[in-house]
């Protein structure tokens, strides 16, 4: 992992509200806290047209100095580049989400996780743990890599090992969240493990994140998403709205998810392009008749 310029890793931080800190369980906790809670799962840049790959320099520039965000790639990617330069232990591996039927090998290296070792606590002496920016609505804290249980907000999630499987750990997500589960490869990887899916996950017409609009921000007690049009709130004041307009598109992205789509100086026809976008993909849903 490179090291980051102090200017960058400073502004990085800020974006988090933090300061830098020594390595330790707490420091880690409040680092992921205010990174899901501040830099949003998102796909507006494949729905404007932009085309970002998976450099982790590039990412960091852009959550620290853009106020974006990404997917996992980008997302887990930044944040390692962070924990690293603030002396953390991180290594990224390759994961898999997938669907109901289960762990699949075809979907392995759809998504980066990552895990941070030395650093024991009580809890867990072995001290290394499972940290993860890039799940959308899944952890607001990271987890102890060790099998079991464990409660976060509305999200009841399970860790087990699974030695000799398609991955050597899976995580199982809460039946209300966005995705059954992943699996990863304890293995390190490098970001060239990601780099062809994540050219056919912006860009292919069969990929979802092409389909169709998305944001996320996790926080304490749920979850904000967009998908398309339907706005939700998972956990404390849940609820669910179609989005009606296209002003309430730029409210809603500038509001509820931090992306302010004229600060980012897309002009008017960029934001009539994404609603006109955005709109159709929900019309077709409703078409096909949504859940």
């Amino acid at each position: 992992m490179s090291a980051l310029p102090l200017p960058l890793r400073d502004a990085y931080l800020a974006r988090l509200g933090l300061d830098a800190e020594p390595p330790s369980v707490d420091a880690l906790h409040r680092l992921h806290r205010a990174h899901v809670e501040r830099v949003p799962y998102e796909t507006l840049w494949i729905h404007l047209g932009d085309q970002w790959d998976v450099t982790p320099s590039e990412s960091v520039t852009r959550i620290a100095t853009r106020n974006r965000g990404g997917y996992c790639f980008h997302l887990n990617g930044a944040f390692s580049e962070l924990l690293g330069m603030l002396g953390y232990a991180v290594h990224r591996h390759v994961g898999g989400v997938h669907g109901p039927d289960g762990p699949d090998s075809g979907v392995m290296s759809n998504h980066l996780v990552l895990t941070v070792c030395d650093l024991p606590s009580d809890e867990n002496p072995g001290g290394q743990w499972y940290v993860d920016a890039g799940l959308g609505d899944a952890l607001h804290e990271p987890l102890p890599l060790l099998a079991g249980t464990y409660q976060q907000g509305p999200f009841r999630l399970g860790l087990d090992e699974t030695p000799g499987g398609v991955g050597d750990w899976h995580l199982t997500h809460d039946p209300l969240g966005t995705f059954p589960g992943m699996s990863w490869r304890s293995a390190p990887a490098t970001m060239d493990a990601f780099a062809e899916r994540n050219r056919w996950l912006s860009t292919a017409p069969e990929s979802g994140f092409v389909k169709v609009l998305s944001a996320q921000r996790r926080d304490a007690t749920g979850v904000d998403a967009l998908s398309g049009l339907w706005l939700r709130r998972v956990g404390t004041d849940a609820y669910e709205a179609i989005v009606e307009s296209r002003d309430d598109l730029v409210d809603v992205l500038r509001d509820r998810f931090g992306l302010d789509l004229e600060a980012m100086t897309y002009g008017p026809t960029e934001i009539d392009a994404l609603w006109a976008r955005t709109h159709r993909a929900h019309v077709a849903w409703e078409d096909a008749g949504r859940p």
